[in-house]
């Protein structure tokens, strides 16, 4: 299920694609200026991925995990045949990526293999825009954002009024609080942030109303 109304910000356009049982947030940000893509947290449904591409003519760039649970990465390995894409996960995360069902009770589901290990500060290119890598760590060790201009991928760290889970293996609520303080609500208020899971939100926002920081 795809957004009727996609954000663009300085030429960045942000497309989102609901997939999976958890309704996980496959996010499509795009250039179109060069037609290339960020596909981040392809979660499953690789088939409505590819068409929101085709309809927007778009090529995928890079896919990038935020971090290594099945419901972000489920289709990852499909799409990267299908596009040739490469995958860029965490490196604290890139064994989980190999199994993102284990932490979660599920050890069968089939896992993916990172091409390229990010760690804080990367920057990933995509025609005129970067993206920084925020290290995010609390609910997984290698759980990161991405961060471009105003806007921020917050994978399962920072939700519309939510924060993501930790008492999974490898989670720390210290961490992520820390993580939230120390890295989100030091960007400015208007940041706008796609969450893992459910609608958008900005980063004042969170800061006045979110009960769990």
């Amino acid at each position: 299920m795809a957004n009727k109304e996609p954000f663009v910000e300085d030429d960045l356009r942000v497309e989102t694609v609901v997939v999976g049982m958890l309704q996980a947030n496959c996010y499509l940000a795009g250039c179109p200026k060069t037609n290339e893509c960020l596909v981040i947290d392809p979660g499953d449904d690789v088939d409505l991925v590819l068409q929101r591409m085709k309809d927007l003519g778009w090529q995928a760039r890079l896919i990038v995990a935020t971090h290594g649970h099945f419901d972000h990465v489920l289709a990852a390995n499909e799409l990267k045949r299908l596009t040739g894409a490469p995958l860029a996960a965490h490196k604290l995360d890139v064994e989980l990526l190999r199994q993102p069902g284990a932490a979660l009770g599920m050890p069968g589901l089939s896992g993916a293999e990172a091409g390229g290990e990010l760690d804080d500060g990367d920057e990933i290119e995509l025609g005129e825009h970067a993206f920084r890598v925020l290290h995010t760590p609390g609910h997984t060790p290698g759980g990161i954002c991405l961060l471009s201009g105003g806007v921020l991928f917050s994978g399962d760290t920072l939700f519309n009024t939510g924060v993501g889970r930790t008492d999974f293996p490898g989670g720390s609520w210290d961490e992520l609080m820390e993580s939230i303080h120390d890295r989100l609500f030091e960007l400015p208020p208007e940041t706008k942030v796609y969450p893992g899971h459910g609608p958008a939100t900005t980063i004042g926002y969170e800061k006045m109303n979110n009960p769990f920081v």
